[in-house]
């Protein structure tokens, strides 16, 4: 079985700790994808990635990072994940942040920096991981308009309206692992077809059991809690959601 971690931040950890992390989970479940949030975590995402089996890449600039850059930095990092399309897999980590006052009184500058990286993700023909914190409704309307058409909402927090407009839109929310706890992601897998979920971590962050640092081998947490749910065996839940994975990435390491 091929359990996967759409969304995590393996730059976060330490050279020696992310060796052995790296290692032990791709064993045991198969396939992370890091994600970039800034210029330099991007360069990291993209060396780790090339050098680990079974670790895929998706770049981005995370909505508040993106506030401290100009717009020439960001084309120009925009040109750079151009320039490495062919080792990533996705856009992300972008979208909007309105959990901060700095996030709330920019929203204007954050909504124009996503539309810059949607439009990336179409014209490169991969997904774009969205980061949505309390500008959910934002985020949909925005990517609604933009006719974005192949979207993964990274651990979303909208009410259960925003989840059936996602479903309709035939887009992927990722549960993270902490949905062992999280009544609001157990009400989601409730309530969505599992033909629209996608598994995560968001690794060292929202461990299973409020510790720190999460990894990505809690993944397996999501897909327990999905197939208990949806009432299904693990193997069932584990071979579609890995459907799910193929039909939408462009994975290159198998």
């Amino acid at each position: 079985m091929v359990f996967i971690d759409v969304h995590c931040h393996l730059d976060y950890f330490k050279e020696k700790e992310r060796e052995k992390i790296v290692k032990e989970s791709v064993e045991k479940i198969g396939i992370i994808v890091t994600n970039g949030t800034n210029s330099e975590t991007n360069r990291k995402a993209l060396e780790i990635s090339s050098r680990f089996k079974g670790v895929e890449c998706a770049l981005g600039v995370y909505p508040i990072d993106a506030l401290s850059m100009t717009d020439k930095e960001i084309d120009d990092e925009i040109r750079f994940i151009e320039n490495n399309k062919d080792k990533i897999i996705a856009i992300g980590e972008v979208g909007l942040d309105k959990n901060t006052e700095e996030g709330v009184k920019n929203i204007k500058k954050q909504e124009k920096n996503f539309i810059k990286f949607i439009r990336l993700a179409k014209k490169l023909k991969i997904p774009v991981i969205v980061h949505s914190r309390k500008a959910e409704k934002e985020c949909v309307e925005i990517l609604e308009k933009e006719k974005a058409d192949r979207v993964v909402m990274h651990c979303f927090s909208g009410n259960m309206k925003l989840v059936k407009r996602i479903e309709e839109n035939k887009w992927f929310l990722s549960i993270p692992a902490n949905i062992k706890i999280s009544t609001h992601f157990q009400e989601i897998v409730k309530s969505v077809s599992i033909d629209n979920l996608l598994c995560e971590t968001d690794s060292p962050f929202l461990h299973p059991d409020k510790k720190f640092p999460n990894i990505p081998l809690n993944v397996m947490e999501s897909y327990k809690k999905i197939a208990e749910i949806k009432k299904i065996s693990l193997k069932d839940a584990e071979k579609k959601i890995e459907n799910n994975f193929h039909k939408l990435f462009n994975a290159k390491k198998q």
